[in-house]
């Protein structure tokens, strides 16, 4: 992603700006965040905080982004197989299922 790093583009939902009721304006600020995530051609954003990931989940489909946009937790805990059925919600359909534990369902 370019430009990357402290020179990153901000995605317009921080400071208190995703629940100030300024919708429009929010969006438009937040088109230079989706223009540069499409740009990349990638199918997942990962997104450090719930204000960015709201907001560009949001910006992903206000603006057709086709991508999906999840919090770094999610895909740490997929890795580590243990993130739970009701945690996917975010995950594209070729990942829902990938390496399913559960405790509740665990053989012992």
């Amino acid at each position: 992603m370019s430009p990357n790093k402290s020179n990153n583009y901000c995605c317009g939902g921080g400071g208190g700006f995703l629940q100030s009721g300024f919708k429009e304006q929010r969006l438009a600020y937040g088109k230079i965040k989706d223009d540069q995530i499409q740009t990349t051609g990638a199918t997942y954003c990962i997104a450090g905080c719930h204000n960015c990931h709201a907001q560009i989940h949001e910006l992903s489909h206000h603006f057709g982004g086709n991508y999906n946009v999840v919090h770094f937790w999610t895909i740490l805990a997929l890795s580590l197989g243990i993130l739970g059925p009701n945690e996917r919600t975010y995950l594209g359909d070729e990942l829902k299922d990938v390496a399913v534990f559960h405790p509740e369902s665990a053989l012992y």
